[in-house]
């Protein structure tokens, strides 16, 4: 299957609208990890007002995309491996190369973001320069403007996610957006680099076994028992989305509490509900009960480290939180358990945690092993529901441009307490993954 129609008017090399510093930057330590060197892609659907010139808005994104690429000039360099230390760091080389802006046209139109994507790459023209390589010298952030035929509008955003992280890249999102809707941002962004606070100490790492990869369940390698790599490389994925509002999140809380033992019944929305996925997921995937599960979240560590990041850094400043167990008692032991589970993964992440994982990245190289791995990611928080560009609004969808394996926590447009939970599973189980994530069963 192909993905839909979409006709690239023009793409041009945007730079800053006045000089920017030049030189080279380091990246930390997180922001280097082998897994990160991907580009993150959102996907913002618009519905301007009726009386928009399209043209203006096209000039007017493409002035607030140079006005914010000032202040955040990394984003207008060049990515690649250090000069320093080839082997696992990375650098940002910065002279005002630009980032690339695309203008398209599509016979979509906005009903058809009300579910999931068809099929994976259904939307995949709507950011049409795709980055298989971050360290190969593209821009590292794309944009592109695609006109639907219905006269609204989508927004596809591309950032190398070496340089900045969920929340770096919504606050970058939120400049442009005040840049785009006056001349002079009302909220004037400071971005702050200050990469270094979060690489490892000069001196050799500490072999204390609490500070080595075997205390992190997220880089350790488990036997698959069941084909799990092939099977999600080789059979078609389904993409599925399903809204959990207010009611849907408090039924979630009470069944939690009902199997939860005594004392453990504090939960938060995003435990009960990634509790509630995850078991949904692996119940409908059918695996071997001896297979080893694991369920990865992105923790922001701003605060959790001392002392706390600055306000205004933009760079990678999570890490993975880990819940683990074998299928078997992740789909007998009740939702409780599973809940327990990502609440004592998310307790566990302190800043000798954050300090270890920066070590391992660095010195040993760890990275997450895909193995009965599902990741889960919170775009939810993040404020991209907020990016309104001046004519448009705010988006009336936030999503990724292509649904993946990896499931992703979405806003919903009017529904502050809502969330939108999308990710594409294998054929043989779509069903009743959808079926389960409905039932609320405990």
């Amino acid at each position: 299957m192909g993905s839909s129609s979409v006709h690239v008017n023009e793409a041009t090399i945007v730079t800053p609208s006045e000089p920017t510093p030049t030189g080279v930057l380091s990246l930390s330590a997180l922001d280097s990890q082998l897994f990160l060197r991907f580009t993150i892609e959102y996907l913002l659907v618009y519905k301007p007002h009726p009386a928009s010139d399209p043209r203006a808005t096209t000039a007017r994104l493409k002035a607030a995309l140079a006005k914010a690429l000032v202040p955040y000039y990394p984003l207008a360099g060049r990515v690649r491996a250090s000069s320093a230390d080839a082997s696992t760091g990375l650098e940002v080389v910065c002279r005002a190369q630009g980032a690339l802006f695309i203008e398209a046209v599509s016979d979509l139109n906005v009903h058809e973001f009300d579910n999931a994507p068809r099929f994976v790459t259904q939307w995949r023209k709507l950011l049409s320069f795709h980055v298989a390589d971050v360290l190969k010298g593209a821009p590292p952030l794309v944009v592109q403007l695609t006109w639907l035929k219905d006269g609204n509008a989508a927004l596809g955003v591309g950032f190398n996610h070496c340089l900045c992280d969920g929340i770096g890249s919504a606050e970058f999102l939120n400049s442009f957006a005040d840049f785009a809707s006056t001349s002079q941002s009302k909220f004037p962004p400071n971005p702050i680099w200050d990469r270094h606070l979060l690489n490892p100490p000069p001196f050799k790492p500490s072999t204390d076994n609490n500070n080595s990869s075997s205390s992190h369940p997220e880089f350790n390698r488990v036997p698959d028992l069941c084909g799990f790599i092939s099977r999600f490389s080789n059979e078609r994925l389904v993409p599925t989305s399903f809204i959990f509002d207010k009611t849907s999140l408090n039924e979630l809380k009470k069944i939690v509490f009902s199997t939860s033992r005594v004392g453990e019944s504090n939960y938060t929305s995003f435990e009960v509900l990634s509790a509630h996925i995850w078991r949904s997921w692996a119940r409908a995937l059918n695996l071997p009960s001896n297979q080893i599960l694991k369920l990865l979240f992105s923790i922001n560590v701003r605060e959790r480290v001392k002392p706390s990041l600055p306000s205004g850094y933009y760079g990678n400043a999570f890490v993975l939180g880990c819940a683990q167990t074998s299928v078997k008692d992740l789909t007998e032991k009740g939702l409780g358990y599973a809940a327990m589970l990502v609440k004592r993964a998310k307790e566990r992440v302190d800043g000798e945690y954050v300090k270890s994982v920066v070590e391992s990245v660095s010195q040993e190289g760890a990275s997450p092993d895909p193995v009965g791995v599902l990741v889960l990611s919170q775009w939810s928080r993040l404020g991209l529901e907020k990016v309104e560009l001046g004519g448009m609004g705010k988006p009336i969808h936030v999503g990724p441009i292509c649904c993946d394996r990896y499931c992703l926590l979405l806003p919903v447009f009017k529904q502050t307490d809502a969330v939108k939970a999308m990710v594409a599973v294998p054929t043989t189980a779509a069903q009743r993954y959808e079926d389960l994530l409905r039932s609320f069963s405990s």
